[in-house]
């Protein structure tokens, strides 16, 4: 009945190394260590994939086309080379492909075999139409895990991907791209504003993601559990909810929600992964298993009409040895464990299959709640309406012959070698040996689905032993195909009712101990016609929740009489009497005008819901770009003024899909009013729109020298000189902590002597820019201001540096020629035209101020003819006040305007040299 296959298989689960295993049909591969191995025969051969494609490749992971099995790709280890090899031919032959980037996660299409979206490290999302052969960049900062293919019959065309991109810390945009061409044309925006980051999540038809609002609006955590029929069931976490959740459910459109279940349990899953305690149950519709908390006691709950009744498990009559059980509801039942397995090589806590549908095999416990001891392996073949008993220890329970046979083997730390079968749905088990020395089990392979008969358990005999693997070949068990004689049928209730959502449904299922092969065709339920509709088949609609005696009744905030926004004057709408009927029921209505809405004539009214956005969803434009503003209201009149003194009315917005377009051409701040009006009244929203345009240029002006514990004024000047908004940040020296304002001047008083530093940051929109300057502080001083000719003026370009070298040639040409200390001079070329000078100096005694005066005089005459004095103030401020004589200097110097010509010709050091050197002849 058993082989067994010993030899090295790089093959490793558990002690520190990992294993990932890809089984799809018939193939399997073992990854251990950058090696790879594939067997294409259910393990019973495998070849060494790094031998075929060369020894020094090292190999990270195996990927199988899931809608070809033939076509396989190997992706290489990233630190060595990023490459792929792929195989077109079942593993048979492989051809290398090098990437420019690293994959970190690959999606393939569920339709299409070729086309594959690729994620990178770098945060960019590539995709590739060839199977990997070629690739093309579809986005940048998309986020991790957030992007989807579209599905064909659901999208509007196909090859659309969804996906979410990162614009900042705090803000997400969830746009479509067509496959090949995501160009800023091509990108499709189905939500014009922003959504909370990593939270879209797409399926089937369906779009979810939290907008940005409030905190104390939004839910810490929203988690979609399906979309079946049309209907949306969310797990939501509210505020006050740590290790819980509420399940709500949906009407058709996925707008408006009802409470379903109250407190589900919640716990930490796989790489922090949330994980719900509500498990689906699989081949039934509608059926949930749920543990909810209740006065402090965790306990499972059952519903068969997807969330509308929830009930106590029944507890077993008997135990596993046939002792009667007294275990009265509601104080005793039986609980059940719901999370999966983490180890894809183990059945997990709970398991059911598509092809064995009303089979449930779950770990529990008997008693007032769920505990994590005395735990026993509980079984229904009813979906959940009777259970029994059939073991006292964990196991691991595997379906095989499309649920026609069950396999258990036993969960436990020490080396086993028996496997235990049932042929009736667990009620009876044989116990067989699998190897003939006991084994430690690190896991089992079967292939997805259930069609084979064969089972691999991969293991080693001691932790030094090399690893084994156990091939088990179910056929000569399973000897013939099934027929007709071999099935019979059962009709799933709920607490003896049959009828259930609408349909009375009967489900096939193999005799007790029939040994033969099904197919898939013979395992699909079979529904009878629709039932007469009762109150049972009913919901709660939104805004009503159920009373103890099964009514619905309004909830505090929700007023009946309220009209349905999207009714339009003149038509009708149905008026709901607090039910509605489930989607996934397909009950006949027939006399049942208690519970079906009721059709009312559409009032007229005013306007209500107006929303005016742009389509960035932001509150900033820049000047002379187009400014799209969309305005979201029917079937009224809508002015829209934006602000600038132009208007446009429109008789019905919903014709314009793309919005309102307009350009602003000068900056401000712009008061945007949209207007519905309608016979009945009106209603305006406003939108404060801030129009910029692009900051140039920040010159930052104060005094070169200033005097301690005065007051000095800073100001700013900006290129162009309106831009809009603007915030000015100012540093002084080494202060970590800026001064804002929102002006460009500001007064400052500097309270020590020295060279102190005062830089200033402009903010415009997204735009940063700063300038520095450097301020000298004294005790007192001498200022005198120094003119030039104009011929200057035409070599003046305006800019910080420029300043800077003729300040310092002055300064060193001053220096060298009074012979007064550098330390107590100081020349500043202040901005602006006309070009202008200002020379400081510290406090001179007069033999100082003599040798200063007629080395000026000399300058004057021998370097710089012509010259000519007037009358213009030297100032003398010193801490008496500001008081001395004042002497007028005008120096006018022509060919300092070529000497500037020359240094900026040329490069700015040497000629500064140049200059100062001339000087002294």
């Amino acid at each position: 009945m058993y082989t067994i296959y010993t030899k090295e298989l790089y093959i490793v689960l558990l002690f520190g190394l990992f294993v990932y295993c890809f089984v799809l049909l018939d193939i399997t591969a073992l990854i251990e260590n950058k090696s790879i191995s594939l067997s294409i025969d259910y393990g019973t051969t495998y070849e060494n994939l790094n031998e075929k494609v060369g020894p020094k490749t090292l190999l990270s992971y195996l990927y199988v086309s899931p809608n070809n099995k033939r076509k396989i790709m190997l992706l290489t280890d990233p630190e060595v080379e990023s490459s792929l090899l792929i195989s077109l031919d079942e593993g048979a032959s492989y051809q290398r492909y090098h990437l420019a980037f690293d994959i970190l996660s690959l999606l393939f299409h569920p339709e299409q075999e070729d086309w594959i979206l690729a994620y990178g490290h770098d945060q960019k999302l590539y995709v590739s139409v060839e199977f990997g052969r070629r690739w093309q960049l579809v986005h940048e900062s998309v986020v991790p895990n957030r992007f989807y293919w579209s599905k064909l019959g659901l999208d509007q065309e196909p090859g659309m991907i969804h996906l979410e991109t990162s614009v900042s810390d705090r803000r997400s945009q969830y746009i479509t791209c067509k496959l090949q061409n995501c160009s800023e044309a091509n990108k499709g925006r189905p939500f014009p504003g922003f959504i909370s980051p990593d939270s879209l999540v797409v399926q089937d038809q369906n779009a979810f993601f939290p907008m940005k609002l409030p905190k104390y609006i939004l839910p810490k955590d929203l988690q979609i559990i399906s979309t079946d029929d049309n209907q949306v069931v969310a797990a939501v976490q509210d505020w006050h909810q740590n290790d819980s959740y509420n399940l709500y459910m949906s009407e058709a459109r996925g707008l408006f929600f009802t409470l379903a279940l109250e407190n589900i349990v919640s716990s930490g899953g796989p790489e922090g992964n949330i994980m719900i305690d509500l498990y689906e149950v699989a081949g039934i519709k509608g059926v949930f298993l749920s543990n909810k908390v209740v006065e402090g006691q965790v306990k499972t709950f059952i519903t068969y009409n997807k969330g509308r009744d929830w009930h106590l498990l029944q507890a077993p009559t008997t135990d596993l040895k046939g002792t009667r059980l007294s275990c009265v509801q509601p104080y005793c039942s039986l609980h059940l464990h719901l999370h999966v397995s983490d180890n894809p090589y183990t059945s997990g806590n709970i398991v059911s299959k598509e092809s064995a549908p009303g089979i449930i095999v779950a770990s529990g416990t008997i008693g007032p709640e769920l505990t994590a001891y005395n735990v026993s392996i509980f079984m229904t073949s009813d979906a959940g309406n009777t259970w029994r008993e059939v073991f006292e220890e964990e196991y691991s329970v595997l379906f095989l012959n499309q649920g026609g046979a069950l396999v258990a083997i036993r969960h436990t730390p020490l080396p086993i070698r028996h496997i235990w079968l049932s042929f009736d749905e667990g009620k009876r088990w044989n116990k067989y040996s699998f190897s003939p020395s006991p084994l430690y089990v690190d896991g089992v392979l079967g292939e997805p689905g259930e069609d084979t008969l064969i089972m691999t358990i991969f293991g080693h005999f001691s932790h030094r032993s090399e690893w084994q693997l156990v091939k088990i070949d179910f056929k000569a068990i399973f000897n013939r195909r099934c027929n007709t004689d071999d099935y019979q049928t059962w009709q799933l209730h709920n607490d003896g009712k049959v009828c259930i959502m609408g349909v009375k449904r009967i489900f096939h299922n193999l005799k007790p101990d029939t040994r033969c092969v099904k197919t898939r065709d013979q395992y699909i339920s079979q529904m009878s016609d629709s039932c007469p509709c009762t109150e049972a088949d009913f919901e709660c609609d939104y805004g009503f929740e159920r009373q103890s005696d099964g009514g619905c009744t309004p909830v505090f905030w929700f007023v009946p009489s309220s009209v349905s926004t999207d009714c339009t004057t003149g038509d009708s709408f149905l008026n709901t009497t607090g039910y509605r009927k489930a989607l996934s029921n397909n009950c006949t209505a027939e006399s049942l005008g208690k519970y079906s809405p009721r059709s009312q004539r559409c009032p007229r009214q005013a306007p209500r819901g107006l929303q005016l956005v742009t389509s960035e969803g932001t509150l900033t434009a820049t000047m002379g770009d187009n400014v799209t503003f969309l305005v979201f209201l029917e079937e009224v009149i809508i002015t829209l003024d934006f602000g600038d003194g132009t208007a446009i009315s429109y008789a019905n917005i919903s014709s314009i899909e793309d919005g309102i377009k307009h350009i602003y051409s000068k900056v401000g701040i712009y008061r945007v009013a949209a207007t519905a009006l309608n016979s009945l009244g009106s209603e305006r929203v406003l939108l404060y729109l801030h129009v910029t345009c692009l900051l140039e240029q920040v010159q930052l002006s104060a005094p070169s020298v200033v005097v301690r514990n005065e007051a000095v004024n800073l100001s700013t000047v900006l290129k162009p000189r309106y831009v809009g908004s603007v915030t000015y940040y100012w540093w002084f020296n080494n202060h970590t902590e800026p001064v804002m304002t929102l002006v460009g001047g500001m007064s400052f008083t500097f309270s020590k002597e020295g060279t102190h530093t005062v830089t200033v940051q402009v903010s415009v929109g997204n735009t940063v820019l700063q300038d520095k300057i450097t301020v000298a502080v004294y005790e007192h001083f001498k200022s005198h201001v120094l003119a030039f000719s104009s011929n200057l003026e035409a070599f003046n370009p305006g800019v910080p540096e420029w300043r800077q070298d003729i300040s310092r040639v002055v300064k060193d040409s001053m220096v060298q020629v009074t012979g007064i200390s550098g330390e107590q001079l100081l020349v500043s070329v202040l901005p602006g035209l006309p070009t202008a000078a200002e020379f400081s100096l510290g406090s001179l005694i007069p033999e100082e101020k003599t040798a200063l005066y007629f080395s000026l005089c000399l300058m004057s005459k021998y370097f710089f003819p012509p010259l000519f004095f007037s009358q213009a103030p030297i100032m003398d401020i010193s801490e008496s006040g500001h008081n001395g004589a004042t002497v007028i200097m005008l120096v006018s110097v022509v060919f300092v305007g070529l000497a500037v010509f020359v240094i900026y010709k040329f490069k700015r050091e040497r000629h500064s040299t140049e200059w100062q050197q001339w000087l002294k002849r």
